[in-house]
């Protein structure tokens, strides 16, 4: 499997996202606009995905055990982060939440949040994408930057 492929399944997980993919594409041999597109293309695919799951499977789930108990955690979790974003700010913490690129910051928590809220999820998408977008630009710029400093470094 290329570098490429292994950056988009990179940007598509929890936690590591698009922040993980760009550079892996990068370091393939990608070029920066290629990195650029396929790590959030893979990273924007998760929301219809992560929509789906609570709208449609979540509720099955809540009679396994043990599965409540920790969807209440991380929901909670989820609130304490995103809850002052959205009440000051309404669908625009939504992009300050996912444009900033950190650790639980990014499509999956934004997306869970906005259910969670209940905003429309045609804002909540376009939101989320304004965010990825941002981020995206920061990390390839950081990325860019890190890749070029090696390169004078070592030259």
């Amino acid at each position: 499997m290329n570098g490429l492929w292994w950056a988009a399944l990179l940007s598509m997980t929890p936690i590591v996202e698009m922040q993980g993919g760009i550079p892996v594409a990068l370091a393939s041999g990608a070029s920066p606009l290629t990195a650029f597109v396929v790590c959030v293309i893979a990273n924007l695919l998760v929301m219809p995905i992560l929509f789906f799951f609570l709208e449609e499977i979540h509720h099955r789930f809540l009679h396994v055990k043990g599965y409540q108990s920790l969807f209440d955690k991380f929901m909670e979790r989820i609130r304490r982060k995103v809850h002052p974003l959205v009440e000051k700010y309404g669908i625009y913490g939504l992009i300050v939440l996912v444009a900033l690129p950190g650790p639980g910051t990014g499509v999956y928590t934004a997306t869970v949040a906005s259910w969670f809220f209940g905003l429309k999820k045609r804002k909540a998408y376009l939101a989320i994408s304004v965010g990825m977008v941002i981020a995206a630009s920061l990390v390839l710029a950081v990325s860019l930057g890190v890749m070029n400093g090696w390169k004078f470094l070592a030259g």
